[in-house]
């Protein structure tokens, strides 16, 4: 029996999210990914007008003469929402956790996922694979999804990308769309994330925090890492104490943003506090534009 509480929870995220998808993000999500499954189905002789990169090098040299590849478009897609549960998802100062953040984004990818006849799966992950939910359609489907979002219990504290990047490597067979939803407070994810770029359509979405940007002038103050529960007694009012904070935290957005463009990967931000409709309309748009 689901208690009356998780009930309105979930209630709360489907209305919210559904008249996202239904007045806001109506045609983008289908814009923006449609051709995205593409099928192989056979080979033929080269026409004037067939692009060069779905030549089959391999077939023209043994026939001696040019021949393609055609695709044909999917009827559908699978879309994976691979979400990080760490504790440091638990953090929010801004009237909003991260981890409620990260449910309403993916509540509104699934039910466009939905809404366009795809399927939907789950794979929830800190430093280990804490989750998995088999892509399926249909918005009793969802609803489920967003149950685990909100109130799955992770035994896990901390974040390991690469787990469950190797997870999704090892058990996503099909081409698939890739929202790896996390803060990316991790490293060492590289190589796995490469590997599946190769086999599916990756795209990060870096959940943060104002307070995870820079440090307010406050005096001593007391920080505590979330993920590892080591605590650092910081004097803010020093200006040279802040400077280095920032420096380090661009540092690392930096590295990893350079790591997504040599991917040739978009990516989403999204930020506590405020509204995610304008991030996501936006990749949806850009990505509409391309196809």
């Amino acid at each position: 029996m689901i208690p009356t509480d998780l009930l309105k929870r979930i209630r709360r995220i489907q209305i919210r999210t559904s008249h996202l998808v239904s007045d806001v993000l109506a045609g983008q999500y289908h814009s923006a990914f449609k051709g995205r499954g593409m099928e192989f189905e056979e080979v033929r002789p080269y026409q004037i007008g067939d692009e060069v990169r779905t030549i089959d090098w391999n077939v023209s040299a043994r026939y001696g003469e040019p021949f393609v590849k055609k695709f044909r478009e999917e009827r559908e897609l699978t879309v994976l929402l691979l979400v990080d549960l760490s504790r440091s998802h638990a953090f929010g100062t801004q009237n909003q956790l991260k981890r409620d953040l990260t449910a309403e984004i993916c509540a509104t990818l699934a039910f466009s996922a939905i809404r366009n006849n795809d399927k939907v799966g789950l794979i929830l992950f800190t430093d280990r694979v804490e989750k998995s939910v088999a892509a399926r359609k249909g918005p009793r489907h969802v609803l489920r999804v967003v149950r685990e979002l909100l109130f799955h219990r992770p035994e896990g504290t901390r974040t390991r990308l690469a787990t469950a990047l190797e997870h999704l490597n090892r058990v996503a067979r099909r081409r698939s769309v890739v929202f790896v939803v996390s803060d990316f407070l991790d490293a060492g994810y590289e190589r796995p994330l490469r590997i599946a770029r190769r086999r599916h359509d990756v795209i990060p979405i870096l959940i943060t925090d104002p307070r995870e940007q820079e440090l307010p002038d406050v005096g001593l103050l007391e920080l505590c890492d979330a993920e590892t529960g080591e605590r650092t007694i910081v004097d803010t009012s020093s200006r040279r104490v802040r400077a280095e904070f920032v420096a380090r935290v661009r540092a690392a957005h930096e590295s990893r943003d350079r790591l997504f463009r040599r991917m040739n990967m978009d990516r989403i931000i999204a930020r506590t506090g405020e509204s995610f409709v304008e991030p996501l309309t936006r990749f949806f748009r850009a990505r509409g534009r391309r196809m």
